[in-house]
């Protein structure tokens, strides 16, 4: 399953930085498809522990950013549509909090034509 995210910072009124993140709960994998201001990698790995999803940069586990609230079970039903984020600001290394939103859910497999993600 494949979740869009779209991450802003605390006030999108005032600051119009944002991310745009496809999750794939499947390959516990994440990819950028869009950003201004949140300057997160191209893609990494993903992981669900208790409500809380954190994205890392690949083969690492040092999180680059969480999301609070966001949780996929088994059944693969999505515990809410929005939450809190917070993630870490280049190049300055500063803690950044936000909010992630739910903007779409695709519940077929998806086989990517030309896949960012290493074998």
């Amino acid at each position: 399953m494949r979740l869009t995210i779209l991450i802003n910072g605390s006030d999108p009124t005032v600051s119009h930085d944002y991310a745009v993140l496809w999750l794939d709960t499947d390959e516990h994998r994440w990819s950028r498809e869009a950003h201004q201001g949140i300057d997160l990698p191209p893609w990494g790995e993903l992981r669900d522990d208790n409500g809380v999803t954190t994205l890392c940069a690949p083969s690492t586990d040092a999180p680059l950013c969480t999301l609070r609230g966001l949780h996929v079970d088994r059944k693969q039903r999505v515990s809410a549509a929005q939450g809190a984020a917070a993630w870490t600001a280049l190049p300055t290394r500063a803690q950044t909090s936000g909010f992630w939103r739910l903007q779409a859910v695709d519940r077929q497999q998806v086989r990517a034509e030309h896949s960012v993600f290493g074998n």
